[in-house]
């Protein structure tokens, strides 16, 4: 079993509380660094310890405000690169700009291959990331990708919270069948059921149908971003209209921008279940949220990475 050497884990200012938590499961301490704004908006990075020769782990999701966040990371990496780090592997649990794959209208950017070369310009030897938006994503870098999931670690919480043998679990578009499959493999086999939806521009939907059985059932909605959720509320709405008994949600990663809280707050949803992977401020906690730690999960990646073992065992653990 090869070792990379000693681990190093330095962060931006994007999570800390959970960079804190992954220190805490690794039983080390996060190396010294400071990241700064001059007066005009540029970054400034002081890295105070020695990386040279070392297994480095930045870890940054790049959520909002995301060009800062996004920026901080680059320099970051570049910073150790010309340190003379021993290998730079950028953990980003949340990838900014994931849903800008592909193009669409004519004239229009792919941002998330554009943020991929930068990462790997910069300096970064490999990435390790969470429920990317769509996986084609990893075949944008040309380096490693190892690419996480969370769905085990939602589907614990809910067997260990709420009676799950009257669940449907599903998704509120055609494009997260897979992930809300994989989601109802944890619960005991559960049945699945899709949203029919249609999409007017950014943000905005109308529902259209649901196709499968949910009348009388438990529904938990399986998503892998929230931002401002409009898509599940009306998506909760419309498994009431056609007979669901109660109805729960959960996303990987909490974006939760704009009305995002007002609406669920408000919304027929009993609960709806988050990692930490963005950082929630203490303004936006509300009863029906929830929040399921990723920190186990990225912990032991970063051990295995290092130690060049296999990440894939990490879910046959949970």
């Amino acid at each position: 079993m090869k070792n990379h050497g000693e681990v190093v884990v330095i962060a931006g200012n994007s999570n800390q509380p959970l960079v804190e938590k992954i220190c805490k499961i690794l039983g080390i301490e996060q190396s010294a660094c400071e990241v700064k704004q001059f007066s005009d908006g540029e970054i400034s990075i002081d890295i105070m310890d020695s990386v040279r020769g070392r297994d480095v782990f930045v870890i940054q999701p790049t959520s909002g405000p995301v060009n800062d966040h996004l920026m901080e990371l680059l320099i970051l990496i570049d910073a150790l690169k010309r340190a003379s780090a021993g290998r730079i592997n950028a953990v980003v649990p949340y990838y900014g700009y994931a849903r800008q794959d592909r193009k669409v209208r004519a004239r229009e950017p792919i941002t998330a291959k554009l943020v991929a070369n930068l990462m790997t310009v910069s300096g970064a030897d490999r990435v390790i990331c969470m429920d990317l938006h769509a996986g084609q994503i990893q075949g944008y870098f040309d380096i490693p990708v190892d690419h996480l999931t969370a769905v085990p670690y939602l589907a614990k919480y809910f067997k260990e919270h709420i009676d799950t043998s009257n669940i449907v679990a599903v998704s509120p578009d055609l494009g997260g069948v897979t992930r809300t499959r994989k989601f109802a493999e944890e619960i005991n086999g559960a049945p699945i059921a899709i949203i029919e939806k249609r999409r007017p521009k950014a943000n905005e939907n109308v529902v259209m149908n649901v196709i499968g059985s949910i009348e009388g059932k438990d529904c938990i909605l399986v998503d892998d971003i929230i931002d401002t959720a409009g898509t599940v509320c009306k998506a909760a709405d419309a498994l009431k209209k056609y007979g669901a008994k109660k109805v729960y949600g959960c996303a990987t990663h909490g974006v939760l921008s704009g009305p995002a809280i007002e609406r669920i707050d408000n919304s027929v949803m009993e609960r709806f279940v988050i990692t930490d992977t963005i950082d929630l401020p203490a303004e936006k906690h509300i009863d029906k949220i929830d929040i399921v730690s990723v920190a186990p999960i990225l912990a032991s990646a970063i051990m295995r990475v290092n130690t060049d073992r296999s990440i894939s065992k990490i879910f046959e653990e949970v």
